[in-house]
């Protein structure tokens, strides 16, 4: 590998992450935060899109004319624990003095946003710097000194101009600005099935082999045990906690969950669970194998089903900024907002 460097009272159990997978440590030590079911809550979203300064418009559905507010009311409760409320003052001093990485594609940028949003409406008067940029976007939190930064890489390996052209090497990663955080989050998936002009690469390589293409797949899982390689020879997970955010699916196909020719439009309630009819989906087995070869501690948000079951939880006609029917990003306050909460109940101490 090349290194460039049950409707639920709100508590607050002990909950530290695991070495690997879906299950917390100390008070939640039994329960896998990631099987159970949406249940209504008639709690409102803990923030308002309106008040949140960080909210682009592909993810801010409700000031772009969705009618209905029912996706707001859901509330995941696990099979065998509550998850806490999101306590957004706690986070904040917990973590005060520090930084907090996403590093990923645009599901990236949407659980960035998600977070940003949150800490805002939990400490209002709070003074932030906000910039906006590509790779590199922040949120600083100046009262408390937390920076929440966002790194956009869509396959978190390496994509080279060289003379034939674009050339993606799955066992590169130039990673040097990702280190120095104390949270990393990655994440990465969508990009490796686009084909055609939605592609912006010309080639792949692995290892000494250059070709016009490969079975996605595979190079997908190729690229993840490059990830876990370099997070393995780079990252010290004694100063820094490493997540990898898990696969966020789309719901183009009614036909996944038994209902054909329908996508996410209009869809206004959630799959019954606990199980989603379509399945797995296989680049999870990808992501469980590299996490499950490593040597150092990774928390998997294994974010997977819980969101398979959130059809209606996409922006669908209603984003202003991806013009068409999008049914793989997620609304804004929505479901990423789960995600953060559970990755807040993973830290709890």
């Amino acid at each position: 590998m090349s290194v460039r460097h049950k409707p639920s009272k709100p508590r607050h159990g002990k909950h530290m992450p695991g070495p690997r997978g879906s299950h917390a440590s100390s008070g939640m030590a039994s329960c896998n935060m990631f099987q159970g079911s949406w249940v209504l809550d008639d709690a409102p979203p803990l923030y308002d899109t309106a008040g949140c300064p960080f909210v682009e418009a592909e993810f801010d559905c409700q000031k772009y004319g969705r009618p209905d507010k029912l996706y707001l009311k859901y509330r995941w409760r696990p099979a065998s624990c509550e998850l806490p409320r999101f306590n957004g003052q706690d986070l904040l001093s917990r973590w005060r003095g520090k930084k907090i990485l996403f590093v990923g594609d645009s599901i990236s940028l949407n659980q960035w946003e998600s977070l940003v949003c949150m800490l805002h409406a939990a400490a209002p008067a709070s003074r932030t710097t906000y910039s906006r940029g590509t790779p590199v976007s922040s949120v600083t939190f100046q009262d408390y000194g937390l920076s929440v930064v966002y790194y956009r890489s869509t396959y978190l390996v390496d994509i080279v101009e060289e003379s034939i052209g674009r050339v993606l090497k799955l066992d590169s990663i130039s990673g040097d600005p990702w280190l120095g955080a104390d949270m990393l989050i990655f994440n990465t998936w969508h990009w490796w099935t686009h084909t055609g002009k939605d592609q912006p690469w010309d080639y792949v390589q692995d290892g000494g082999q250059v070709m016009k293409d490969m079975d996605r797949l595979t190079a997908f899982s190729k690229g993840m045990s490059t990830w876990a390689r370099w997070v393995d020879s780079n990252v010290d997970v004694s100063k820094t906690k490493v997540y990898f955010q898990g696969i966020s699916p789309t719901h183009y196909n009614g036909a996944d969950w038994g209902e054909s020719s329908r996508s996410c439009a209009k869809q206004t309630q959630p799959i019954a669970g606990p199980a989603y009819p379509g399945g797995p989906l296989p680049a999870q087995g990808a992501v469980r194998s590299a996490i499950s070869g490593m040597s150092k501690p990774v928390f998997l948000l294994d974010i997977t089903l819980l969101s398979q079951l959130r059809r209606d939880a996409h922006p669908s006609a209603y984003s202003g900024g991806h013009p068409g029917n999008d049914c793989s990003h997620w609304c804004l306050a929505g479901l990423p907002d789960t995600w953060n909460q559970i990755l807040y109940a993973s830290l709890l101490a």
